[in-house]
């Protein structure tokens, strides 16, 4: 038989759990798996969730796909949550050079 708080514990656990919660995670998990490589600290998720407090969920989901289609995932994700890049003089600059098409020729 097991103590009454082992069964509080894990339905608190479950109870907390959010969907930008899971995101915030899927993210943390992605970028300090190159963060690690590189020799830079982790971030942890209290980093995370200051990096992306301004951010409506449902703009994460965006977020999310971006990164996971662009060839560095970390890059891209550094590019798309810094707001000078979304100006409207940044979005000139964009426009003005497009991004050559990426060729594999071995």
């Amino acid at each position: 038989m097991k103590h009454i708080a082992a069964h509080l514990k894990k339905s608190l656990d479950q109870e907390r759990t959010t969907e930008r919660g899971e995101l915030m995670q899927y993210f943390c998990d992605k970028l300090n798996s190159t963060r690690l490589r590189d020799g830079l600290n982790a971030i942890s998720m209290g980093r995370m969730g200051k990096l992306l407090e301004a951010i409506p969920t449902k703009d994460l989901y965006y977020l999310k796909r971006v990164c996971d289609d662009a060839f560095n995932f970390s890059k891209k994700f550094w590019w798309e949550i810094n707001p000078k890049n979304h100006t409207p003089e940044a979005q000139a600059i964009k426009k003005r050079y497009p991004k050559r098409k990426k060729t594999t020729e071995y």
